[in-house]
């Protein structure tokens, strides 16, 4: 049985890029697809499947506070995300290697609200430098 306790919540979630403590990102999603090549074989009625090529994307968010995304312009950045709740079974950090921004967010404000900013990204490879294991 789960312990509720062990829940990992989000608010411990820290971004690094290229080493430096991002503490005005609140969000942070990436995620592998492969590609998968379909494979009809004799002797079977089942479809096969080869592991292909894959692809990394990602999105980060959070209050704007500097012009740093737009000076790296299209420049490629290391992102280390690190996850530690204090009450679960240990912390988890993923390196994500040689992230691109797909679009720059130069100007996007409404008069009376914080300043938000968002960058969707792709990444070539990752690491899993600190995993979570269950005791």
């Amino acid at each position: 049985m789960m312990d509720p306790t062990r829940a990992i919540l989000g608010s411990y979630g820290q971004v690094f890029i290229d080493g430096v403590w991002q503490t005005n990102i609140n969000h942070l999603e990436a995620s592998v697809e492969v590609e998968k090549r379909e494979l009809k074989l004799a002797g079977t009625q089942w479809t096969k499947h080869k592991l292909g090529v894959k692809k990394g994307t990602g999105t980060m968010s959070g209050y704007k506070v500097s012009s740093d995304m737009i000076e790296r312009e299209f420049q490629g950045f290391t992102i280390i995300n690190k996850l530690a709740d204090p009450e679960s079974y240990g912390f988890e950090r993923i390196q994500l290697n040689n992230c691109v921004p797909d679009k720059l967010q130069l100007i996007n404000w409404t008069a009376g609200e914080e300043v938000t900013e968002e960058t969707t990204f792709t990444f070539e490879g990752y690491r899993l430098l600190d995993p979570i294991r269950k005791l």
